[in-house]
């Protein structure tokens, strides 16, 4: 799957001056929401994802992801492998929780999907607020892993569609190129 093709496709593949979540600067930007308004596109990545939780030989009781940007994720990725879709929202204290109409057993294990994996933090925070009720990360499956270094997150597996790594930036090392660009706040 050529997962950087269906992002162009789209029209979420994008290139300037990005400031990212993580308060990283980027030259390029991968707008999931543009693509995953699309069932079909939704659908081949959930699909595909669900293919390689199950080809690592795991089988979720639920498939959580962050609000707002896991919950259709979440939701295409449980669909083919069977289980719950849920998701976790902020708490208003940096954190995540969830509602209370999702209830979950001690034990319980789960698969948290995240679009693009750049430093982790909100999935990291979907996955605590599961671990809060006693569930048991499973793994980290993402649709494209940004990271430099690849691997595990904090001790849970991660899969991913695609390895893309963009070159980003801390806000007082931005190059000059870069700098010159108009800055966009994602």
């Amino acid at each position: 799957m050529d997962v950087l093709s269906i992002y162009r496709e789209a029209g979420a593949y994008h290139e300037g001056h990005f400031l990212l979540a993580s308060g990283r600067h980027s030259p390029q930007f991968l707008q999931s929401t543009t693509v995953m308004q699309h069932p079909r596109y939704a659908d081949v990545f959930g699909e595909a994802l669900a293919e390689q939780v199950r080809q690592a030989g795991l089988s979720p009781d639920f498939v959580i992801g962050p609000a707002m940007g896991g919950v259709v994720l979440a939701y295409v990725t449980a669909r083919p492998l069977g289980c719950r879709a849920i998701f976790a929202e902020k708490d208003g204290q940096g954190g995540m929780k969830l509602r209370e109409a999702f209830e979950l057993r001690p034990g319980e294990t789960f698969v948290a999907v995240e679009d693009v994996l750049t430093t982790g933090g909100s999935v990291l925070k979907a996955v605590r607020a599961a671990q809060a009720h006693g569930a048991v990360p499973a793994a980290i499956a993402c649709i494209i892993d940004r990271r430099k270094e690849p691997g595990d997150l904090e001790g849970i597996p991660v899969l991913s569609l695609e390895r893309l790594y963009f070159e980003t930036y801390a806000p007082d090392e931005v190059p000059a190129w870069l700098a010159e660009r108009p800055l966009q706040e994602i």
